[in-house]
């Protein structure tokens, strides 16, 4: 589970291949989903790091070329607003919400390694663990949830993506809002 995290998060795409392995695995052998969890996680995140690494090493022209100039520039504004949200949500959602790019953006964007691997630890953690749990408490069903869950974000993944753009907006111009009464208190006393 460890190498097939590994590839799937640095250079294969294998779509939810973990989600699966770890419902159906944690499904046949309950005594042992932590540790399905605990390989998956490690695995996704050192292959999301080689991704960090190449990203910090100058991934941006990479990032160009495979997503777009435009997609670059969403990416950048979204690690401004919430560096660690802009990661950890990706990072949590099932496809066809897009992650690699998030990876590799957080080493272009310079977050540091030890917040990028926390925040992935956590996020991946959660997210295997909840399909590890699913596994073990629904057993072969689980899998019909997960195809479930994964055509409901299918089918509104622009809204989903609008509303997480829309909340990020509303963050940012509280946070804005508040250093800018926080600088005119300071000058007014």
């Amino acid at each position: 589970m460890f190498v097939v995290a590994f590839m799937d998060s640095s250079f294969l795409t294998l779509p939810e291949i973990n989600d699966f392995l770890i419902v159906t695995s944690s499904a046949a052998h309950p005594a042992a989903a932590p540790i399905y969890v605990i390989l998956t996680t490690l695995g996704s995140v050192a292959g999301c790091s080689v991704l960090w690494w190449l990203g910090r090493r100058g991934g941006e022209p990479l990032l160009v070329k495979q997503f777009g100039a435009e997609r670059l520039r969403t990416t950048r504004d979204a690690f401004k607003k919430s560096e660690i949200l802009a990661l950890a949500l990706p990072a949590l959602l099932p496809p066809p919400m897009p992650f690699k790019v998030f990876v590799v953006a957080a080493g272009v964007f310079g977050l540091p390694y030890g917040r990028f691997a926390t925040t992935l630890l956590i996020a991946r953690g959660l997210r295997y663990g909840f399909w590890s749990a699913m596994g073990v408490r629904y057993g072969a069903g689980a899998v019909q949830v997960l195809r479930r869950i994964d055509a409901w974000f299918d089918e509104r993944l622009t809204l989903l993506l609008l509303i997480l753009a829309g909340a990020a907006l509303v963050a940012a111009l509280v946070l804005l809002f508040a250093r800018r009464r926080d600088r005119l208190g300071s000058r007014a006393g």
